[in-house]
């Protein structure tokens, strides 16, 4: 599942995650799922028909992400592997994991407020998506406890029927 909230010059992107990684931190062995959140900038394409074409939409360069998952073998309700990347080194490549106490605590809360402060990379985004992205931020959080809904129901983050589980990936994002 992929949500996309659009601005101006900025996307917020969600979608359920299903991840084994193959080189995994101590203390982060075995596959996790849950919901990941990135702020991304959105670029539009040139028309590719006449003025009634559909505009071709491509969501660009991350700026900013957010995980919130939990061990498949944990308890519901842990957020035991939930963190954040303040920033991309090299463009495409997330920095280390930072975990935070208040994340792993209440993380839709912690989301809300990130999402209103806009601290840290999200300083750098144009005042008029700051704007809407503040107004829309209810709305986001709302759409991300949604599918972490789904993700504890089994109905999104599930491992993959037809790849080994050596490592994994599965999701939009």
């Amino acid at each position: 599942m992929l949500y996309v909230f659009g601005f101006d010059q900025t996307g917020v992107l969600l979608s359920d995650l299903y991840f084994v990684d193959p080189n995994p931190a101590k203390g982060q062995e075995g596959p996790e799922h849950g919901v990941r959140l990135e702020v991304r900038e959105l670029e539009r394409g040139a028309l590719k028909g006449s003025i009634y074409s559909a505009q071709p939409i491509a969501a660009g360069r991350p700026i900013w992400r957010v995980d919130l998952l939990e061990s498949v073998d944990g308890r519901p309700g842990s957020f035991d592997r939930t963190h954040h990347h303040p920033e991309f080194t090299a463009g495409w490549d997330p920095s280390a994991r930072k975990f935070e106490r208040e994340l792993s605590a209440e993380p839709l809360k912690w989301l809300a407020d990130r999402l209103d402060t806009l601290d840290g990379p999200l300083e750098e985004l144009p005042e008029g998506d700051k704007k809407a992205l503040r107004a829309a931020a209810p709305e986001i959080v709302e759409a991300t406890g949604r599918l972490l809904e789904r993700v504890r129901a089994g109905e999104l983050g599930v491992a993959p029927t037809d790849m080994p589980l050596k490592d994994a990936r599965v999701g939009w994002l």
